[in-house]
């Protein structure tokens, strides 16, 4: 019985982790990570240290790529470093006003630092701000699928023990 209650409690913080990779109040990726280290060291000893090993990876990797991807992106839409810092300036100041400062911090960080490089080409800027924000979806989209990933493995394994 207690190991039903862990395992319960495992996808639930799975499944909040989940809901955090598109909803900016919750922490996303991580929290599902922890979800699925509390379903191994603490309800099933059976469960593979290797999705362990390479969820945590792929965890890390998200969370560098949350950073990376839309700067990428805003560089491919003809975005400047102005835009670029901007966006990432942008990005921290944003972290202090949840839920969704981080992302219009984001997008105004870039449409401003663009805006500050060339004061006339508000085109360019909104171009910029556009491959941010798909960046964003982008980046998004991946943690998602991370998440999926670790919330479908937990639940193979639950019903192969």
């Amino acid at each position: 019985m207690e190991q039903s209650i862990i395992t319960i409690i495992s996808l639930i913080i799975i499944g909040i982790g989940i809901l955090g990779t598109f909803l900016p109040v919750l922490p996303g990726l991580a929290v599902s990570f922890l979800g699925l280290i509390l379903y191994k060291f603490v309800g099933n000893t059976d469960f593979s240290i290797w999705y362990i090993v390479i969820f945590g990876i792929l965890t890390l990797i998200s969370l560098v790529l949350n950073y990376i991807i839309p700067i990428k992106t805003t560089e491919k839409y003809g975005g400047s470093n102005y835009g670029k810092y901007g966006g990432f300036i942008g990005t921290i100041v944003g972290l202090f006003f949840p839920p969704l400062g981080f992302l219009i911090g984001m997008l105004l960080g870039v449409f401003l630092g663009e805006l500050l490089h060339d004061r006339n080409d508000k085109q360019k800027a909104l171009k910029a701000t556009k491959g941010a924000f798909i960046g964003f979806i982008y980046g998004t989209g991946f943690n998602l699928m991370i998440g999926l990933a670790m919330f479908l493995v937990v639940i193979i394994n639950i019903f192969n023990s």
